[in-house]
């Protein structure tokens, strides 16, 4: 049976489907059916401890991969993960929490998700949660469109001998809708997320400590630039938390947008609804650029469509940057405050001073050197209900109860290349960090703060013909803090060489570190790495990686611990091919041999 007839049958039907012209299916005609590529890795980590109880398994092994699947234009990449670990969730084992799949369709700008995925819409409403369901986006020339439906969480019941072990099962769908015209968009999203109540057994159990709860969020944002010069955001989200879907179902607080959405949406006595705002604005001018930005999450947003939220914050910022002398200095700037405590129902109240700035100066291509500091400043306020009682005017104990915290911090970085040449290049480094942190209360400065300072270098050498290079590094780390000063210091050495024409290479690695609290000795780390990787027909890979810790202790009275040694080897093994031409003429042409007379 001849395949023409059947991939007729299957372009006329693509031909229904979406709009190819004569020169799409004219190309497809010629072009490969079908394509086939992918990937694997394997790892095997073993684990042995002497001096110590073993601190992990001494056999573990992670596999993943992905296959993905060409068929003209469509193609459905599959992805996967395994693991023989065990994870645990309320200190219980969960088996094979790790291992997923993952299948995604694509043909042309739509797109599909089968299995564990993320998708993000907008930062307050669905924001990288993974989900294990399906999921669908669709872009167009001026509009991109996306949904998804799945589990967010899977049911945990609880037990008579833990029986605040709670975990609904949590069910969640949103969708969005950007429309993007001469650099102006406008971005829509909305997502619903629900626990199942029935998810979880209750039995024998007095006391439930978590509650099934109930999200809906919407997002709306919009975008413009002007000039090409001048650019403007802003973004609004709102958002509705049940936070026990079994309450009465009256409501505490009254929304006339939620209470306009009839089933969609119920409120009841746990129900809150929360706003977040966000705007920016920037301008770019000829070598320098000035940007303001404005931030408000009100207390106690989030959406069940993000692992986390930073609420209750305020955030003003203003930023610029200038190119000076030909473009070899380049300085830029940023201030800020934020505040907490927007609704005044916390005890205390925390405002912060943000501002940093650096100067980074590339006189020639040998040298490179920056400077950045920073400042953050954070005043509290703290309301005592003690002193809220006992006060005999509101103005005593103001100064006592005032705390600012202030941390600075001074970063140098030095790069100088010493020489490039073919026979060998070198290069050198130099690193001082500063970093002073301390606290005031009635502008006296209290005997708390430290100060860290760190301090390394390195030295690099190249052997461009014995394909081999060389670094020697020093470092001294010290933490200076009332009542103790901790000290590490000391040197590492390591070294790679490619061999068999880059298809091998080895690489091993010293160091040594020695700590000090107040000058008595804590002991001292070695470890040393040596790994080698061997590629194989450009295909397979082969890699082994072994790792040995000791940790060394004193020999005095004080000391309690012993020496241990730790080993840790890795052996890896990674496969990929990619067969884009399986059944193309081109491929065909090359295998048949030529007829001989």
């Amino acid at each position: 049976m001849s395949k023409k007839p059947i991939t007729c049958l299957f372009l006329s039907i693509i031909w229904q489907l979406s709009p190819l012209s004569a020169q799409d299916v004219e190309r497809l005609l010629k072009g490969s059916p079908i394509s086939l590529s992918g990937s694997i890795a394997v790892n095997q980590i073993g684990y042995a401890a002497s001096g110590i109880e073993s601190r992990r398994d001494p056999y573990s092994f992670f596999a993943s991969g992905g296959l993905t699947f060409g068929f003209y234009e469509w193609s459905f990449p599959f992805s996967f993960t395994y693991s023989n670990q065990q994870g645990t969730l309320f200190n219980r084992p969960v088996i094979q929490p790790f291992n997923q799949f993952t299948l995604s369709p694509r043909y042309r700008n739509y797109s599909a998700y089968v299995g564990y995925n993320s998708m993000t819409f907008s930062p307050y409403t669905l924001s990288g949660h993974i989900f294990v369901g399906g999921g669908a986006e669709a872009s167009f020339q001026k509009v991109k469109a996306a949904a998804m439906y799945g589990r967010l969480r899977k049911a945990v019941s609880p037990t008579a001998e833990r029986p605040e072990d709670v975990v609904y099962q949590r069910m969640g769908y949103g969708a969005q809708v950007a429309y993007n015209h001469n650099g102006s968009q406008v971005d829509f999203s909305f997502f619903r997320g629900k626990d199942d109540e029935r998810s979880v057994s209750l039995e024998n159990v007095d006391t439930v400590f978590v509650t099934p709860e109930e999200n809906l969020a919407f997002g709306l944002s919009a975008s413009h630039r002007f000039f090409n010069k001048w650019s403007l955001s802003a973004s609004y989200a709102l958002s509705a938390l049940t936070t026990d879907t079994r309450a009465g179902r009256e409501s505490l607080q009254s929304s006339r947008f939620y209470n306009g959405l009839g089933g969609f949406f119920t409120a009841n006595q746990s129900t809150a609804f929360y706003d977040a705002v966000k705007l920016a604005t920037s301008y770019l001018g000829t070598g320098y650029t000035v940007g303001f930005g404005y931030e408000r999450v009100d207390p106690g947003y989030t959406s069940h469509g993000a692992y986390y939220f930073v609420n209750d914050l305020e955030n003003i910022t203003v930023n610029g940057s200038k190119v000076l002398a030909g473009g070899k200095v380049n300085v830029s700037a940023s201030g800020g405050v934020q505040r907490d405590n927007l609704d005044n129902q916390k005890i205390s109240t925390l405002k912060r001073f943000v501002g940093d700035a650096s100067v980074g100066y590339t006189p020639s291509t040998h040298l490179n050197l920056s400077v950045a500091y920073s400042n953050f400043q954070t005043f509290t306020n703290i309301r005592s209900q003690f002193e809220d009682i006992n006060q005999l005017t509101p103005f005593e104990n103001l100064d006592t109860l005032d705390f600012t915290q202030i941390s600075e911090s001074l970063n140098t970085t030095v790069n100088y290349v010493l020489g490039t040449s073919e026979v060998k290049r070198q290069n050198i480094g130099f690193n001082a960090s500063i970093q002073q942190s301390r606290d005031e209360q009635a502008n006296l400065e209290q005997p708390t703060g430290s100060t860290f300072y760190l301090f390394s270098g390195n030295y690099s050498l190249g052997l461009v013909p014995q394909k081999m290079n060389v670094s020697v590094a020093a470092n001294y780390n010290k933490n200076d803090a009332p009542g103790m000063v901790t000290e590490t210091i000391g040197p590492s050495l390591s070294a790679s060489k490619s061999l068999m024409e880059n298809k091998a290479n080895v690489s091993a690695s010293l160091s040594w570190n020695q700590s000090r609290t107040n000058g008595i000795s804590n002991g001292s780390v070695t470890s040393f790495r040596i790994g080698g990787r061997y590629l194989l027909k450009e295909r397979h890979n082969l890699n082994l990686n072994v790792t040995t810790v000791n940790r060394s202790f004193p020999e005095n009275e004080a000391t309690v611990n012993t020496d241990y040694t730790e080993l840790t080897a890795t052996l890896g093994y990674s496969y990929s091919f990619n067969r884009s031409n399986l059944f193309s003429k081109e491929r065909k042409a090359a295998t048949e041999k030529p007829n001989t007379p």
